[in-house]
């Protein structure tokens, strides 16, 4: 196996009150941004409205449609290139402020007037009711804490339910940053960025695992070790694995953030920073908390 890091000896755990002060500040400043902002900046997946795929003969610039749409009164309108197959397609996203079928006229109407001589074909028309948008939205967070009760059973059946507290702590504090991310940014919170909320959970989750297994074996193998001096060599015997996986993991999806089109930008976006913060979790804060809850409440064992 290919091994980056060989006979490591950090010292992760003695740092670990500056890695819960810097996590904290973290997560205040996203929930505070959010709250700021009036609440998360949900795409019309959730809040409702009108979606379109419009396909000019000649290129057009995304900028000048924007100011096109503020025009014709669509300030807020979510303007993306689409690429695909040698064809390039123009996606408009408005809340649905009344008729839909009228809403829909003026866009086209509004855009054929500010572009004249470059004639403008309707693709595509996705409306989304506000009724939708709001079971959708509880839907996703329903998913998301559906698969937070799950973990939470599996691990402690697989491990200890302090072990399961632990990765929930990670899991939670992944998501917590890289929503307060969204928010800081002003980037929408949309169906598509949900499914990467969820690949980030599944990412983390794995990495954390990995570590917890190295912790339980060294638990019964190193018994003269005090239980800090356990979780830092497990983390050090795994690092080689843990940096080579995120290494990987990190340059596909840089390459999918830079190279994948508007479309997926906000996709790519979270997952680059929930790998990123997953990776520093499992060592920074699913560890630690073990070892904070074991200084409080030491775990019984037997000397053979």
């Amino acid at each position: 196996m290919l091994q980056i890091f060989k006979d490591t000896h950090y010292e992760f755990q003695g740092n670990r009150r500056i890695a819960f002060i810097i996590s904290g500040a973290l997560i205040v400043l996203g929930l505070l941004a959010t709250v700021l902002r009036g609440g998360p900046n949900y795409s019309i997946d959730f809040t409702g409205g009108i979606s379109l795929v419009l396909r000019f003969e000649q290129h057009v610039e995304e900028s000048p449609v924007r100011a096109a749409m503020a025009g014709i009164g669509f300030p807020d309108a979510e303007v993306k290139v689409i690429i695909g197959r040698g064809q390039e397609d123009l996606m408009v996203r408005i809340p649905e402020a009344s008729d839909a079928d009228e809403q829909v006229d003026k866009v086209i109407t509004g855009l054929q007037e500010a572009f004249p001589g470059n004639p403008l074909t309707v693709r595509s028309v996705e409306a989304v009711g506000p009724k939708i948008g709001h079971e959708l939205r509880n839907a996703a967070i329903l998913a998301i804490l559906a698969s937070l009760l799950f973990i939470v059973i599996y691990i402690t059946w697989r491990f200890q339910y302090r072990f399961a507290i632990a990765s929930i702590a990670a899991l939670t504090h992944d998501v917590l940053i890289v929503f307060g991310l969204f928010s800081i940014l002003n980037l929408q919170i949309s169906l598509v960025v949900v499914a990467a909320f969820l690949t980030i959970v599944g990412y983390s989750l794995n990495d954390t695992i990995v570590v917890l297994d190295r912790i339980r074996e060294n638990v019964k193998k190193l018994r003269s070790k005090s239980f800090e001096e356990q979780v830092n060599i497990s983390i050090n015997e795994t690092l080689s694995r843990t940096v080579l996986t995120s290494g990987t993991t990190i340059l596909v999806v840089f390459i999918l953030y830079f190279f994948g089109g508007a479309v997926i930008h906000d996709f790519a976006f979270a997952l680059l920073a929930g790998v990123i913060v997953g990776t520093y979790s499992s060592i920074f804060v699913a560890s630690p908390i073990l070892v904070e809850w074991n200084l409080r409440k030491p775990e019984k064992r037997t000397k053979k």
